[in-house]
C-alpha cells in the first residue's frame, strides 16, 4: 500500500534535506483515518445517488450459495440442461477418439466426466481415450444430448448410476474463476494451460469484457480479467483458490477452516494493533509479530503464509525505494520540482495541490500505485520546499492520489471485477470519471482541514 510505504519515503526525504530545514514527520496508523472515512462516505453517497443511472443493468439478481444458481449460468452464459450418462457402444464412431476430439464433434454437449475401467473422474484430460464401454458424463439439454447419442451410437442411461456421487451439488458444481494481472496463464490457451489435468477444472465458457465465448474455448488465449466458467469438485476449486494465478469469484464451501484457532487469531491481531497504537514499534514490525504468532500457533500453515506473499511486490519495492533515494540525493527530484514550478508559475497552493493530485492519478493509470508513489513523493516534497508549503502534506496528497484509479480497469481490483460484474471499459470511464473527481475534491479538502488543526 502507498500509505505503508509513505513513512519510508518520508525518512528518505529527511535524510536528503538541506541543513536547517525542519524534518518531515511520519504518520501513525490512524492519522489518515478521517480522510479515508470522508472519501468512503462520499463514494457510497455517489453510488447510492447516481449508481442506478450510471451502472449497467444487472443481468441476474439472484445469486445462490455456495455456487451461482442454474438460472444465473443459463441466462448469462447459455449453459442449460442437466447431466446425463452416455454408454459408448461397439458401433460408436467415438471409439478410439480422445476426449478433445469427441468435444469437437458437431453438436457435442459439454463433456464433464468419464469412466473407462478405473474409477469415474471429473475433468478428464484432453488426451484420455474413449473405448467400447466407456461411460461419458455430459451436460446439455435433453434434445442436444439425445441427438448426439443417436448420431454417435451411444446409449443414454436412464439415470445417473456412475456419476451420481460426483455430480452431487454438495461435492461439485459450476463456478467462476478470474485470471488476475500477473497470472502465468496469460498468453496461454486453455488447452496449453492443461487446466483439467493440473487443476481438475473443465472450462465451459469464457466471459471476456462482457462478451460470452463458448465456441473454440480450448484454443482461446487467456487474457487479464477473463472470467472462466468452470465445472469441478469443490475440493479442486479450493486448491485453485490457493493459486496466485487464479481468483475464484464463486463462494465455495471452505474445507480447511480452523474454528478452534479463532481465539489465537483474534489475540495476535489485537496484539499487532496494540503494538502499533500504544508502542513505538514500526508498523511492519508489529504486523510481523502478529503474523509469526499466527504461524507458530497453527492459525495458518507456513506454506499458506509463504504462498500469500506477493514476491513480485517485494522485489518491486526493493527496486523502487533505491530509485527514490537516488532521485533525492542526486538532486533530480529538486530539479524536476523547479521545472514544474516554472510551468505553473505563481499560483495558489491549492492549484499546486490539485495539479499534483491529477499527476498522481494519471501515473497510477499506467503503472502501479506503489511505483507512482515512489517516483512522485520526492518531487512533491521538492515542490513544497520550493514554495514554502508543508512537505508532509504534499507527500500525503501523492500517496492518497495514487489510489485514485477508478477511471480505467488497469488497477488489479478493477480488472478482477470486470469479468464477473460484466463491466466494459466504457462503464469504468463513465462511472470512474465522476468518482475520480469527487475523490480529488474530498481528499484535498480533508487534507487541508486535517493539517490546519
Amino acid at each position: 500500500s502507498p500509505l505503508i510505504l509513505l513513512n519510508d519515503l518520508i525518512e528518505n526525504a529527511n535524510a536528503a534535506l538541506p541543513p536547517g530545514v525542519e524534518t518531515l514527520r511520519t504518520f501513525d496508523l490512524f492519522d489518515v483515518t478521517p480522510i479515508g472515512i470522508a472519501i468512503l462516505a462520499s463514494g457510497i453517497l455517489y453510488f447510492a445517488l447516481a449508481g442506478k443511472y450510471l451502472l449497467p443493468m444487472a443481468k441476474e439478481k439472484s445469486i445462490g450459495s455456495p455456487a451461482r444458481t442454474k438460472t444465473y449460468f443459463a441466462d448469462v452464459y447459455g449453459i442449460k440442461g442437466d447431466v446425463y450418462e452416455l454408454l459408448v457402444t461397439v458401433d460408436s464412431p467415438l471409439v478410439g477418439m480422445t476426449v478433445s476430439e469427441a468435444e469437437k464433434m458437431p453438436g457435442a454437449p459439454l463433456l464433464l466426466a468419464i469412466r473407462n475401467t478405473e474409477e469415474p473422474r471429473l475433468a478428464p484430460p484432453s488426451d484420455e481415450m474413449i473405448w467400447v464401454g466407456t461411460i461419458l458424463g455430459v451436460m446439455g439439454t435433453r434434445d442436444v444430448v439425445g441427438r448426439f447419442a443417436l448420431d454417435n451410437q451411444c446409449r443414454v442411461q436412464p439415470r445417473l448410476r456412475t456419476f451420481g456421487p460426483l455430480f452431487n451439488s454438495s461435492r461439485a458444481g459450476i463456478s467462476e474463476v478470474v485470471i488476475p494481472p500477473g497470472s502465468r496463464m496469460i498468453g496461454q490457451s486453455v488447452g496449453e494451460a492443461r487446466l483439467r489435468r493440473r487443476y481438475g477444472i473443465s472450462v465451459l465458457a469464457v466471459n471476456r469484457r462482457g462478451k460470452i465465448l463458448t465456441e473454440g474455448v480450448r484454443d482461446l488465449q487467456l487474457e487479464t480479467g477473463d472470467c472462466l466458467v468452470s465445472h469441478s469438485t469443490w475440493r479442486d476449486l479450493s486448491t485453485v483458490a490457493k493459486e496466485r494465478d487464479f481468483i475464484v469469484a464463486t463462494d465455495i464451501p471452505k474445507e480447511e477452516q480452523r474454528p478452534q484457532k479463532v481465539a489465537h487469531a483474534v489475540f495476535f491481531f489485537a496484539l499487532s494493533v496494540g503494538m502499533i497504537i500504544f508502542s513505538d514499534f514500526r508498523l511492519s514490525i508489529a504486523l510481523l509479530v502478529g503474523a509469526m504468532g499466527m504461524v507458530l500457533t497453527g492459525v495458518i500453515a507456513i506454506d499458506e503464509a509463504y504462498g500469500s506473499v506477493s514476491w513480485k511486490s517485494v522485489f518491486l519495492l526493493a527496486s523502487l525505494i533505491p530509485l527514490g533515494q537516488a532521485m533525492e540525493r542526486t538532486g533530480t527530484a529538486a530539479w524536476i520540482a523547479q521545472e514544474i514550478m516554472v510551468i505553473l508559475g505563481d499560483v495558489p497552493d491549492l492549484v499546486i495541490q490539485a495539479a499534483l493530485a491529477l499527476l498522481a492519478t494519471a501515473f497510477t493509470l499506467v503503472m502501479s500505485n506503489v511505483g507512482a508513489t515512489t517516483i512522485l513523493v520526492p518531487i512533491a516534497v521538492g515542490i513544497a520546499l520550493a514554495t514554502g508549503a508543508n512537505p508532509t502534506m504534499y507527500a500525503l496528497i501523492i500517496a492518497l492520489s495514487t489510489s485514485n484509479s477508478f477511471l480505467l480497469p488497469t488497477h488489479q481490483v478493477n480488472a478482477l471485477i470486470m469479468g464477473p460484474g460484466g463491466y466494459r471499459v466504457a462503464d469504468f470511464i463513465r462511472v470512474g470519471s465522476g468518482m475520480s473527481l469527487i475523490f480529488i475534491v474530498v481528499m484535498l479538502t480533508m487534507v487541508n482541514v486535517v493539517f490546519s488543526l
